[in-house]
């Protein structure tokens, strides 16, 4: 069996384009695969520097992953800051990592364009990236197409490191559904927490009603024909069958039919969509007992595996172990 794993960084609520663009991988992985699964709360702090948020950040994407169908009997599911050894082999493989690989990274390079402050930890996040999935010997890593780059970068870092000190690490294929690699955000952008462009499958039902309302449209009067190519009908044939695009794209080329028709159209399937995993995210909330024993056997079983592989990393590079 393959050995899935992935992370979702909690800087902020997440949205649909976490769920369509990664979480329902892992869901749908689980089933033939070793799952691993965790909340990259180190990598966070690159842009999150609010202790308390942080932690609500953190414990909400754990209660949307359960409630979106993770199965704790079926993967691993756990906190990053829970395997400290992580960030220990993040400074070994930061050792082997050419600073040109580092300055070639698209996310980096965007974030700085979109006027994010520039943080040692900003520019060095692949290789802590890579930290994660080597550590686990991952085969397949289900990723956002905007996360290919740092997989190859992964991928980069693991063969210096094998060519420098031996085969000690796996190289791990990245998993991209193409229709999905690419959810739009309200404004037609990448949907990000980073751009506040996003729609939150768990927001209070007006709160997701003033989302989705607020998708960008342009000034097109009711009465006449509309592009049917638009932010809407993009996030609408997430939800929909294709015939149901069809005659909604038939309605905006006809007249007549208003983007606040279509909102409320999309709206209605978000909640139809999601409508169990709400119920079972509410459910949840009342059983923080449950949750914390499911990161507590995620971490111990995560940890586990990580201090066995850091032995064998510590042996190849010469630390503790070969000199007494």
């Amino acid at each position: 069996m393959k050995r899935s794993l992935s992370g979702i960084q909690p800087s902020g609520i997440l949205h649909i384009g976490n769920y369509f663009g990664a979480i329902k991988q892992f869901v749908d992985n689980q089933h033939d695969n070793e799952g691993f699964y965790f909340i990259v709360d180190y990598h966070a702090l690159t842009s999150l520097q609010n202790a308390e948020q942080l932690r609500k950040n953190a414990y909400d994407a754990v209660l949307d992953f359960l409630a979106l169908g993770l199965d704790p009997e079926k993967s691993t599911i756990y906190l990053q800051s829970d395997v400290p050894e992580c960030t220990e082999l993040a400074w070994i493989l930061s050792n082997v990592s050419p600073m040109g690989l580092l300055e070639r990274a698209h996310s980096y390079k965007d974030k700085i364009a979109k006027g994010i402050s520039p943080n040692v930890g900003l520019f060095t996040y692949p290789i802590l990236m890579a930290a994660d999935i080597l550590l686990y010997d991952a085969d397949i890593v289900p990723v956002g197409k905007d996360q290919k780059q740092h997989l190859e970068m992964t991928r980069n870092i693991a063969i210096k490191f094998n060519q420098t000190f031996g085969e000690v690490f796996k190289l791990p294929e990245p998993q991209i559904i193409e229709s999905l690699a690419v959810v739009p955000g309200t404004d037609g952008q990448k949907m990000s927490k980073s751009y506040g462009n996003t729609i939150q499958m768990f927001a209070s039902k007006k709160e997701l009603k003033k989302q989705v309302m607020g998708i960008v449209t342009d000034s097109t009067p009711l009465e006449e024909p509309k592009n049917p190519d638009n932010n809407i009908t993009k996030l609408y044939e997430l939800f929909a069958t294709k015939e149901e695009v069809e005659e909604m794209k038939n309605k905006f080329l006809t007249g007549g039919y208003g983007y606040g028709h279509a909102k409320n159209e999309l709206l209605a399937k978000i909640l139809e969509y999601f409508g169990e995993a709400r119920a079972k995210r509410e459910e949840l909330i009342k059983n923080p007992e449950y949750v914390q024993k499911v990161l507590k056997q995620g971490a111990e079983k995560a940890r586990d595996i990580a201090s066995k592989k850091m032995i064998e990393i510590k042996k190849s590079v010469g630390l503790s172990g070969n000199i007494y």
